[in-house]
């Protein structure tokens, strides 16, 4: 924790200094004595729980306390929304993803899981769509509306098809989209620390082995770590997960189901390479679940947050406590 104006916490003296003064008048000796002949009369007076006497001053000094944290702006360390941060959504929509051991699709869910993680990233993220099968094919261009990026995911089954998993291939466009490029002749170094001040990162999701492609998977894993963007991979599907090719029509009838289990080693490789994170989803709440937690933590850096009002409201409350606990438990007379 830190503060705005650190020197204001020096009120904090008045809180040792008001229960000093609380303690004296509390032992000071009465001026006037008083007589009572009724034993009653002096319980009801004097109170039946003598540690109830000083609950109340305790809740206020607390909120004093409060307060004075308040006094001093306080501020604490968290993730704050990045101005500059770009992130590249590439899913898999080759024809596996129509299997349905993930409901009510593999697509389906990939297609949920995407809007969750819009709803979760701040609004000021550039947010690009890639979707891939054979090979990729650009969505939605970086952009902070995400409404159209919403509207291009609703769209993803238009791209999906029976073209193979260019994984690598897939890897090496969403670096080509989310930039900069580096110039010829620059260093790998240089262009690195570029790419990565733009707080530029890669979630990809597939459900299975590359089948096509000029790149290995591998290979378009280095172009990402080479532009320094971490790629963040999900492996969607159950190894025993089969495609049913009678529901396409004339497409591999006679075959029976195909076996499309994921490909957890290859995915979980190119995100150790990259320095991103790795998630296994073998159904649609988990996959649900990984957007979610992504969505709050891509396109956010370290930073700090203001928490005056939460100090102000801490004190308040306690006061509260204290003027009504002290009503409650003040000595009566009959």
């Amino acid at each position: 924790m830190s503060f705005g104006h650190p020197l204001l916490l020096l009120t904090l003296l008045a809180v040792p200094l008001a229960a000093g003064v609380y303690l004296y008048l509390q032992r000071r000796p009465a001026r006037y004595a008083m007589t009572f002949t009724n034993l009653d009369v002096l319980a009801s007076v004097a109170g039946g729980r003598r540690w109830l006497r000083y609950l109340a001053p305790a809740l206020f000094l607390l909120a004093l306390a409060s307060l004075c944290f308040a006094l001093a702006r306080p501020h604490r360390s968290t993730l704050v929304a990045s101005k500059r941060s770009t992130v590249i959504l590439v899913i898999d929509v080759s024809g596996s993803m129509q299997a349905n051991d993930v409901r009510p699709t593999r697509l389906g869910a990939a297609q949920a899981a995407a809007r969750t993680f819009l709803d979760k990233v701040p609004k000021s993220v550039r947010v690009g769509l890639i979707a891939f099968a054979g090979e990729p094919q650009v969505a939605a261009p970086p952009t902070t509306d995400h409404d159209l990026v919403r509207q291009s995911l609703d769209t993803l089954s238009l791209f999906s098809g029976f073209g193979g998993t260019a994984i690598g291939d897939a890897l090496a466009a969403a670096v080509e989209l989310a930039g900069p490029q580096k110039p010829a002749g620059a260093q790998t170094i240089a262009y690195r620390i570029a790419a990565s001040s733009s707080s530029t990162s890669i979630l990809f999701l597939s459900d299975g082995h590359q089948t096509r492609g000029l790149l290995e998977p591998l290979q378009g894993a280095e172009r990402a770590q080479q532009a320094g963007i971490p790629v963040y991979t999900v492996a969607l599907g159950t190894p025993n997960g089969v495609l049913n090719t009678g529901q396409f029509g004339g497409f591999g009838q006679g075959r029976g189901p195909i076996p499309v289990p994921p490909d957890p080693e290859t995915l979980s490789d190119i995100a150790r390479t990259t320095g991103g994170q790795f998630f296994e989803a073998r159904n649609a709440r988990s996959l649900s679940s990984a957007y979610s937690h992504l969505g709050a933590r891509l396109g956010r850096e370290p930073g700090k947050t203001e928490i005056t009002y939460q100090f102000l409201a801490i004190g308040a409350g306690l006061l509260l406590a204290a003027g009504l606990l002290s009503a409650l438990t003040s000595p009566r007379l009959p």
